[in-house]
């Protein structure tokens, strides 16, 4: 999950949490928005812990080019 989506996610939470007044029969559109905003912080953190992750190196594998003399026949 991206920024982007949890950014999203978040925003379509709190719009369901604290904007939206109706009533779905058997769905409390409030807790589905807090579920929602929920997993948008939790994939926002793990987004942003992976991108700081890949840019300190963490992880990474040095890669080493390895040259080898041709057989002459």
């Amino acid at each position: 999950m991206g920024i982007g989506a949890s950014v999203f996610l978040l925003a379509v939470g709190a719009i369901l949490a604290f904007a939206v007044t109706d009533n779905i029969n058997d769905i409390d559109l409030t807790a589905v928005g807090y579920i929602l905003m929920a997993c948008g912080v939790i994939g926002l953190a793990y987004t942003l812990y992976l991108t700081s992750r890949a840019r300190t190196g963490v992880g990474t594998v040095r890669e080493e080019r390895v040259v080898r003399d041709r057989d002459v026949y």
